[in-house]
């Protein structure tokens, strides 16, 4: 391959986007993989770096490279890897772990100390034109997958890590507590695991709505009613028996305990500016209620990409809209002034 520039969007500060000029990647490892990235989906972390220029102790302080929900064809391949050739078609996750602490091997690797991780301070992302990534964490996708459902495994391995992590078995009962992208991944995971009745919950119509189509046999709006009372009212009195917690905000972490049955379960996904919330810790002693954080995903993706192929998820309905590299950062700007209109916007990468 030619060892000139590629084009990226570069993020050089707080609202500070530009398309930039950077180098080629080449393959220089036995393991790497060269792809032609064709489809990225904007991420709240994404978002956040752009306003915000930090998320906790990760802080842009070079121009930064984001984006980690990517998809696109391979290009080039090194001379260890034998599982995927140029043209292939593939999604990749973006975390690449050290493989060798002792939360690797034990199968825990979104725990890694040292994992490097596409568009996370300092660690460039995928909002380029070409990427080298390692093999091991590339995953060919199916013929009638789209690359841009590629790109949106990542979210949804989220939803099935979270839905594993809860212990979904069918016929339970469960909450969404924010219906944004990652809400409805794991209301869509959690159904696939055979959860029975499902209740979303947002403040936003369109998500609702949404999160309807894509199978919630309740939505309530929290703008509009009183959602602890309503779901007590949905359960008999008695609480579902898992809430996932997606909005990331004080008052909905705070809620969980309170639409959970007795020994249920309350799975924290969502991550908010509040490092210390409000919880009801006595009520969580005497009613034995399971509090279970999850972080990212762990062996996810080779389960993921047969119920998409399957049509157990529906990935192209979150999807509401694309936009060039070009226009990135209109994109990223889209979830604030449409947020009405706007769940997942994938940015595609053209020839």
């Amino acid at each position: 391959m030619s060892k000139g520039k590629i084009k990226a969007a570069g993020l050089h500060g707080i609202g500070d986007l530009r398309i930039d000029d950077v180098p080629m990647p080449a393959v220089e490892h036995d393991h790497d993989v060269l792809i032609k990235m064709a489809a990225v989906g904007v991420c709240g972390s994404d978002v956040h770096y752009y306003t915000h220029g930090r998320i906790g102790s990760f802080v842009v302080e070079n121009p930064l490279i984001l984006g980690h929900e990517c998809a696109g064809v391979v290009v080039e391949v090194g001379a260890g890897v034998a599982d995927l050739k140029a043209g292939d078609r593939v999604a990749l996750e973006p975390g690449v772990p050290c493989g060798t602490c002792r939360l690797c091997r034990s199968g825990r690797y979104n725990l890694c100390r040292d994992v490097v991780f596409l568009g996370t301070p300092p660690v460039n992302g995928a909002f380029v034109e070409y990427l080298v990534h390692h093999n091991r964490f590339t995953y060919k996708l199916p013929d009638a997958m789209s690359l841009e459902e590629g790109a949106m495994l990542e979210p949804l391995a989220v939803g099935m890590h979270a839905a594993a992590r809860g212990d979904v078995r069918a016929g339970d009962s469960i909450v969404i507590l924010g219906s944004g992208p990652i809400g409805l991944m794991t209301l869509q995971a959690a159904r696939a695991c055979g959860a029975s009745l499902s209740i979303a919950v947002d403040l936003m119509e369109n998500r609702l709505e949404l999160a309807r189509k894509l199978g919630a046999t309740h939505t309530l709006n929290a703008a509009k009613e009183d959602v602890a009372e309503k779901i007590r009212e949905i359960t008999n009195g008695e609480g579902v028996d898992i809430v996932f917690e997606t909005a990331g905000t004080g008052a909905t972490v705070a809620l969980t305990v309170d639409v959970v049955r007795r020994g249920g379960a309350v799975v924290l996904v969502g991550l908010g500016a509040q490092d210390v919330v409000p919880l009801n810790v006595i009520k969580m002693v005497i009613e034995e209620i399971r509090i279970v954080p999850i972080h990212r995903y762990a062996n996810v993706y080779e389960r993921a990409i047969p119920i998409v192929a399957e049509g157990k998820v529906d990935l192209k309905s979150m999807i509401s809209g694309t936009r060039p590299l070009a226009q990135v950062e209109e994109a990223l700007n889209l979830p604030r002034t449409e947020a009405e209109s706007t769940m997942k916007t994938v940015v595609t990468i053209p020839d």
